[in-house]
């Protein structure tokens, strides 16, 4: 397949070609390609979120075999979202400077390299430099590449392509969550590591295999910037206040993310006495099983209505982020293994919904070249809010008990929820009348 050159864009977000038609086109090669990448992306996300959660999952055994204290423990998951955060914004400018096949395959390279050399740890200062800092910063750079190469590809089946991919998010937390806590019980916490970092470089010849140089959407005539800065970026991203917000509530919903997968396994374990492999799974799985219903039927009610109703995506958002506060309250105080896992698996219904439309929504606010870069400063934003989330509950949890703090997380989602009103009712049409302007513009 002749994948078009940079040449063969026009100023408009459809990517018309002269030669080959991409997106939504009659070409059988390219409409198979589409869901092929969407397929390699999925399983190098699967495996992205599968590293990142091992650690989560065997926290108690690192505390016993390394002498890790609550809060020392949440500290490595802290420098992790840390890391993340601060290198994401330059991930961004490299997915719109550099081939993004490129970019996709060096960082699970090293994300994977990162977590197979954790296994081989002795100490706290071992876990923050190959896990926190490594696996971290390699992990930065695959989502705004990733999201970019999709929006591209898959215009008309944007949000469900975003929201399928985000699956492999639930997917790969949960199934890693219960591999990671029954071979750490098994074999020991190290082999958790080993397995899956060595999958994933596996996963990085396929993808350096298959993956296509596909070329950015660059806009013709006076429209065409070769080379983007995040000053330009930081420019667009400014004059559009409903970004602003949509970044504060992403904020609020990561710090909930990452406190709630680095302890729930912990609260699940400590409260109700279940295996490290039982509290690895089920403290994920009826949560993202929630999810998937949640971004897929999202997902679909807003691509079928997008196009008559502009503010729909913004709405899930609103809902998603609403609707879960209380299930997040609930999983902290409820007594029961059977009221947790209800509360697990509602609250994530309603994050999938939120999940669902989270880039797309923005996406609707950005021009094509500048959306790598503008999805790595909201990323950078968000993972620097959520980043003290662990340490944050590993506090909470020597005062007050992590039942507690999970149900102070809830008061999260509301703020988050708020932030979305306050740019549906004040700023969405005008920074939607901003970007088409730009369209006519160019």
């Amino acid at each position: 397949m002749r994948l078009p050159s940079q040449k063969e864009f026009d100023c408009s977000s459809t990517a018309r070609i002269t030669a080959e038609p991409l997106a939504d086109s009659n070409s059988s090669m390219v409409v198979w390609y589409k869901w092929e990448l969407l397929a390699l992306l999925w399983i190098a996300f699967f495996l992205h979120q599968g590293c990142r959660q091992i650690y989560n999952s065997v926290i108690p055994l690192l505390q016993s075999n390394l002498g890790l204290t609550n809060v020392q423990a949440g500290l490595v998951s802290s420098i992790f979202t840390l890391v993340y955060g601060l290198l994401v914004p330059i991930a961004g400018v490299a997915g719109d400077r550099f081939p993004r096949k490129w970019v996709i395959a060096a960082s699970l390279f090293l994300f994977s390299s990162g977590t197979f050399l954790t296994g081989f740890s002795t100490n706290l200062v071992m876990l923050v430099i190959l896990l926190s800092i490594t696996t971290g910063g390699g992990e930065a750079f695959f989502y705004p590449s990733a999201t970019s190469l999709l929006a591209q590809l898959h215009e008309r089946t944007r949000a469900l392509a975003l929201g399928i991919l985000q699956t492999g998010l639930y997917i790969g937390i949960t199934v890693s969550g219960l591999l990671a806590g029954w071979i750490g019980q098994s074999y020991g916490w190290r082999q958790a590591f080993l397995v899956f970092g060595g999958a994933g470089l596996l996963w990085t010849g396929v993808v350096v295999l298959r993956l296509r140089n596909t070329p950015m959407p660059s806009p013709a005539g006076v429209c065409r910037v070769d080379r983007i800065s995040l000053r330009e970026v930081a420019a667009h991203v400014a004059g559009r206040p409903t970004i602003w917000l949509l970044s504060l509530a992403f904020g609020t919903m990561v710090f909930v993310n990452v406190g709630f997968v680095t302890w729930t396994p912990a609260f699940l374990h400590e409260r109700y006495g279940l295996s490290l492999a039982q509290a690895g799974f089920h403290s994920m799985v009826y949560h993202f099983i929630g999810a998937f219903v949640g971004v897929l039927v999202g997902s679909r009610i807003a691509d079928n209505l997008a196009r008559r109703r502009q503010t729909i995506r913004l709405e899930m958002n609103f809902v998603g982020l609403l609707a879960g506060a209380p299930f997040i309250y609930w999983l902290g105080t409820s007594t029961t293994l059977t009221g947790s896992y209800l509360a697990l698996g509602l609250f994530g219904l309603f994050r999938g919904f939120y999940d669902s439309n989270l880039f797309a929504s923005v996406y609707d606010l950005i021009t094509p070249r500048l959306r790598s870069s503008a999805t790595g400063l909201m990323l950078a934003f968000a993972f620097v809010v959520g980043s003290s989330a662990p340490t944050f509950l590993g506090l909470i949890k020597t005062k007050e008990g992590l039942g507690f703090g999970l149900s102070v997380l809830s008061g999260f989602y509301v703020f988050g929820a708020l932030c979305v009103l306050v740019a549906l009712r004040f700023f969405f049409r005008s920074d939607m009348l901003k970007m088409k302007t730009a369209h006519e513009n160019c």
